[in-house]
């Protein structure tokens, strides 16, 4: 009897030892098209990672998928994951690190940034192409793909930047 416990009590301790399964996410969920995207190189790191982080929840202060993100977390991460880059998290510094591009000329992996809160970059996102861009809102609550040319965003457009 001592045996059977024994084995049952190894048993139960390894399955609760065991690593847990790992979810594979496609970077590419339904409705997102990739058939316009021109990228290479850097840019293409920067849109696989920001694809792959699509309805992680929304988390002010939030810096991880794990945790949740907001827009300046999730384009930190995102340029940490893609390049290795270091940037703040905060959407206004991350601004006055890169350089202006005209609309007309972003490339994905851009960043485009937005005044949602009355104030100059209190928002920021990446550009994908196709007059399309990634970013963690807090409405609705995950990270999503919008429109440029969506009503509330091109009313609060300041500008894209580029840190590629």
């Amino acid at each position: 009897m001592r045996r059977c416990w024994v084995l049952w009590m190894v048993l139960v301790l390894a399955a609760c030892s065991s690593a847990p399964q790992k979810t594979v996410r496609s970077p590419v969920k339904p409705g997102v098209s990739l058939s316009r995207l021109q990228t290479d190189g850097s840019a293409r790191e920067v849109v696989m990672v920001a694809l792959g982080l699509l309805d992680v929840g929304y988390q002010f202060g939030g810096a991880n998928p794990e945790a949740g993100l907001d827009c300046s977390g999730m384009v930190r991460f995102i340029y940490q994951q893609a390049l290795g880059v270091s940037l703040p998290h905060n959407a206004a510094e991350i601004a006055k690190r890169a350089r202006p591009v005209d609309q007309g000329e972003l490339q994905a992996g851009d960043l485009v940034f937005f005044d949602t809160r009355g104030f100059a970059y209190s928002h920021v996102g990446i550009y994908l192409g196709d007059n399309k861009f990634i970013h963690a809102p807090s409405s609705r609550g995950k990270v999503r793909v919008e429109s440029l040319d969506s009503p509330y965003f091109s009313k609060r457009y300041l500008g894209g930047r580029s840190l590629l």
